[in-house]
């Protein structure tokens, strides 16, 4: 990857850029795997028009990725070709509340979005506790937890296309369906509407506890880890059948799937990408053997390996 290239032709193409644009930058840092390679150029807009004016100049042919807080993503160790983008800030983390719906700028967490409800006594979205991602990664997952999903409480979403023109989502154009969403790929969601129920505060605030609680006993979270790493096949639970496969406490290099929660993988310390990601395959081949259930990736896969984990 030619970062250095890509980003000067960027900076010409467009000068009047407000967000951080950065050359070769690591993304290890910014995953809970603490794993993967550079990002070929990674920009942080400073608002949506920032955001729209670089779509807008960028060739077609550039890729364009999207990383939100990094819970639910393996990076692989070649890094990214193209332009990453990573939402922070004010302008993409903003919530504001009226009445009965919140507005929710992609980047909260959705831990902080199910607070916000609380504190208004907006029943509904306390499930968002259990979900240790963003506004974004829920959007795009149709993320959910406890019984609740995000396309239960889901209005509208807004975002930028790779034209760099603003387009707006209601709930039918999302497309949403177990643990997927429809909606365009190339479009960079901004921010969401929700809408929530009137409820009690101490009641929600109770049930969020009750989710922390529930969560702690029986997830891994304390370990570098990326949350759930196969989607539930129907009529069934992928922990279970991790196993039945006698998978439990199975390793690859510095990974391992955790003795806790056997449908999560941990970093025990100086694992690759490609560590995690062989042990995932690795796995799902055994599952298939044992149960002939093909077990779905849950967590986002990105990147390019390097020539010697290919």
């Amino acid at each position: 990857m030619r970062s250095n290239d890509l980003h000067d032709t960027i900076r010409a193409a467009a000068p009047g850029l407000r967000g951080r644009l950065v050359a070769g930058a690591s993304l290890a840092d910014l995953t809970w795997f603490r794993v993967g390679g550079p990002a070929e150029v990674l920009f942080t807009p400073a608002d949506e028009d920032d955001l729209a004016a670089l779509l807008a100049v960028l060739d077609p042919s550039v890729p364009v990725t999207v990383i939100g807080l990094g819970s639910n993503l393996i990076v692989r160790d070649g890094g990214i070709p193209g332009v990453t983008v990573r939402l922070g800030g004010k302008a993409f983390g903003a919530i504001v509340v009226d009445g009965e719906t919140i507005r929710a700028g992609t980047a909260v967490p959705d831990m902080r979005l199910a607070k916000a409800a609380a504190e208004e006594s907006l029943d509904g979205l306390a499930f968002f506790r259990g979900i240790p991602g963003s506004v974004g990664g829920a959007l795009r997952m149709n993320a959910g937890a406890h019984g609740g999903e995000t396309t239960d409480v889901f209005v509208e979403a807004r975002g930028i296309d790779r034209r760099g023109a603003l387009r707006v989502f209601d709930h039918a154009e999302m497309g949403f369906a177990y643990r997927h969403s429809s909606a365009p790929e190339d479009v960079i969601f901004t921010q969401a509407v929700f809408r929530g129920r009137p409820g009690d505060r101490k009641a929600i605030e109770a049930e969020m506890e009750r989710v922390t609680a529930a969560r702690e006993a029986a997830q891994p979270i304390r370990e570098r880890t990326g949350g759930s790493t196969f989607a539930n096949p129907e009529g069934g639970k992928a922990w279970q059948l991790v196993d039945a496969a006698g998978c439990r406490g199975l390793t690859r290099g510095g990974a391992q799937v955790s003795e806790m929660h056997c449908n999560f993988l941990i970093n025990r310390g100086g694992a690759t990408a490609a560590d995690i990601e062989g042990l995932g395959e690795e796995v799902r081949r055994r599952v298939r053997e044992t149960s002939g259930v093909e077990l779905r990736w849950e967590i986002k896969r990105i990147g390019i390996p390097l020539p010697s984990a290919s």
